[in-house]
């Protein structure tokens, strides 16, 4: 059976395992901690981050997009990329725009300070970050509202990856309870129908023992 090596609190990883229950397919989840050295590990991924797919045939594919784009290519039903070249650019660009921009701008900040410091015992969280933070959140979820005022989806009328990077983060931030949902009822409905696909229940299922997520964070009608 495949591998996927991960953790939860990675949105990359986070990808993986939609992507895959998008698609209907099974992988063993083997946890890695990424801010440890772990030798057998960094043999797969010399760079140490996951995600990392390693398939029955012994091929390793490591990074995000690499393994989001090559099991879409792999397994085409449902696509997920998108059917035309011009789709494709811009399911491209949503998803660097949610992994740099968002990433930088939110989910470091918040996930950061309010979930990995307190999971790797190395501090307390800074306020001026949190505050940042939670300000960058409020232009981002516009996006999402102003993306889907045309369609149904962030890229158009299909599911895509951009959604699925997009709800990574935002399942992050939302564990952490800093998603102000009711200020933004667009992108609460966008979210409220993502987080209800099947592929989701692993990651609602998520939770580490002392960094409980917030009690609507399961609830699919929050």
């Amino acid at each position: 059976m495949r591998r996927l090596f991960h953790h939860w609190l990675y949105p990359g990883a986070r990808l993986a395992r939609l992507v895959l229950g998008e698609k209907g397919l099974e992988a063993e989840l083997r946890v890695v901690t990424p801010w440890l050295r772990d030798e057998a590990f960094l043999a797969l991924n010399p760079a140490g981050e996951v995600p990392v797919l390693v398939e029955d045939s012994g091929a390793v594919i490591a990074g995000t997009q690499a393994v989001a784009e090559y099991l879409d290519e792999m397994h085409p039903d449902p696509p997920l990329l998108g059917a035309d070249p011009v789709v494709r650019a811009e399911v491209r660009r949503l998803v660097a725009w949610f992994d740099t921009g968002f990433r930088r701008e939110v989910t470091e900040p918040l996930v950061g300070q309010k979930l990995a410091l307190r999971l790797m015992g190395n501090g307390t969280p800074d306020s001026r970050a949190l505050r940042a933070g939670r300000a960058n959140l409020g232009t981002h979820l516009s996006y999402i509202a102003w993306l889907t005022e045309a369609n149904r989806w962030l890229a158009g009328n299909r599911l895509t990856l951009a959604d699925l990077m997009a709800g990574a983060h935002l399942s992050l931030v939302d564990y952490a309870g800093d998603v102000p949902w009711e200020d933004h009822p667009a992108a609460k409905d966008w979210y409220m129908v993502l987080k209800s696909r099947p592929c989701f229940r692993t990651l609602l299922a998520d939770s580490e023992p002392g960094l409980r997520p917030v009690k609507h964070y399961a609830d699919l009608d929050f």
